[in-house]
């Protein structure tokens, strides 16, 4: 009889151990090493092969075209999605929707909630225009409540309101611990390949915008979404990380409004506007698109120590083009410097710098850029102006935007409608802010 082989596992998050330990690692509980059984029992494993005949994954619509493209064509059956915000950004509200739009197309729909009460749900579907038969609810605080509602209605799609929530009375955590949230999710997983059931779960992101609960949780999901926006003006980003049906990084835009999101062209917001000082046009790309987008400056002597701040934009790359348009000779050192991106959009294409560092040129020597230009391009340490990647799509944004003219690195692509001025040094792409203020350093 051949020797059993083991290994050292926590019981209450999974985590294995080389060696036996009093207090797990990962979860910090004492006492819940155990030897178990290395591998499974696989007598009755079936070998297969890869092959097929040829059909098409299917494809879904979920009703909301932003959302069927950043899933990459459509809610894709007996997947898992993971959608992931910020508490009150509105994760409920494009839930409910989603789930109503597929029970007007026929197809059956389950929502657990463990947030809030059938009444509470209620009352949110009668403000967003949904009829209450629409959606079938199921409460969503107890595991075996769920995935048994589940096997006997055989939605099409289950919806759960959050996995923070939910609770496994076989775990010894409280519901939102990492073995609660991972013990669920495994489950919750399991049903979605078994019967086919795709599935769509919610959960909270901490402060430094990770997903509250264990990271593992992103990696046992096929889709990971993210759902965030600025609350002051109701733009809401919907962004797609990780996919195992489409390309990722995908994004799309709504607009919170009284009777719900509403999907909205980030093109017919954000055109940029000509003529005041500390501002210039950028080509930022999200996900697989392109937009004009106006980045803005704001140069201020101060008598203390200067200050930088920045809204939607990134921080680090910040100060660096203001550090080196200070060693090109514009004089930024004793004054506050805030940057922002109009609209509430976040912007982290590196592409941007050089529409950045035209914001502060002209904030700088109150200038304001010439009509209808863009400025593309990542600004080096040394001041060198680096090529961005997909020029053509920027430079067909520029075009739809009313863009004339587009500063870009030299060996930009040429476009019919939109005149390219290739610069090497941020200087070059600066000459309008003044002659003598933008120069080689003395």
């Amino acid at each position: 009889m051949g020797r059993v082989r083991t290994v050292l596992v926590c019981s209450g998050c999974g985590q294995q151990l080389a060696r036996w330990a009093g207090r797990c690692p990962g979860c910090g509980a004492w006492g819940t090493i155990r030897e178990a059984p290395l591998g499974g029992d696989s007598s009755g494993a079936a070998i297969e092969t890869l092959a097929h005949d040829g059909e098409v994954e299917r494809r879904v619509g979920t009703g909301l075209p932003g959302l069927d493209r950043v899933l990459g064509g459509g809610l894709v059956p007996a997947s898992v999605v993971l959608l992931a915000g910020e508490p009150g950004i509105g994760k409920s509200t494009l839930l409910l929707q989603l789930l109503a739009n597929l029970a007007a197309a026929g197809l059956p729909c389950l929502l657990a909630s463990g947030e809030e009460s059938r009444e509470q749900v209620a009352a949110r579907a009668r403000r967003l225009g949904i009829p209450g038969e629409a959606v079938s609810f199921v409460p969503g605080r107890e595991l075996g409540t769920v995935l048994h509602a589940a096997r006997a209605a055989r939605p099409f799609l289950l919806a759960v309101d959050s996995i923070q929530t939910l609770r496994d009375p076989d775990a010894p955590q409280v519901p939102g611990g990492v073995a609660q949230v991972r013990s669920c999710a495994d489950a919750l997983v399991g049903l979605a390949k078994e019967l086919g059931i795709a599935v769509v779960l919610t959960g909270h992101v901490t402060k430094d915008g990770d997903l509250a609960g264990p990271r593992t949780l992103e990696h046992a999901v096929d889709v990971v979404l993210s759902f965030d926006g600025d609350p002051r003006s109701g733009l809401r980003v919907l962004g797609g990380g990780k996919n195992r049906f489409g390309a990722e990084g995908e994004v799309a835009w709504f607009e919170m409004t009284v009777s719900g999101l509403v999907e909205m062209d980030p093109a017919a917001l954000l055109v940029p506007g000509d003529g005041e000082p500390g501002a210039a046009t950028a080509l930022p790309r999200a996900g697989r698109r392109a937009l004009a987008l106006e980045v803005q400056a704001l140069v201020a002597p101060t008598e203390g120590a200067p200050r930088r701040q920045v809204t939607g934009l990134d921080a680090r790359r910040f100060q660096l083009v203001a550090a080196v348009l200070e060693r090109a000779g514009l004089r930024l050192g004793r004054s506050d410097l805030f940057g922002a991106a109009s609209g509430g959009v976040r912007v982290e294409d590196p592409a941007c710098d050089l529409a950045v560092a035209a914001a502060l040129a002209s904030a700088a020597t109150g200038i304001p850029a010439p009509p209808g230009t863009a400025f593309v391009g990542e600004v080096g340490l040394t001041g060198l102006v680096r090529p961005a990647p997909a020029m053509a799509s920027r430079l067909a944004a520029a075009r739809a935007a009313g863009v004339r003219t587009v500063y870009a690195a030299e060996g930009a692509v040429v476009d019919e409608g939109v005149r390219v001025v290739p610069v090497r040094h941020v200087r070059e792409a600066l000459t309008w802010a003044g002659a003598g203020t933008i120069g080689p350093p003395t």
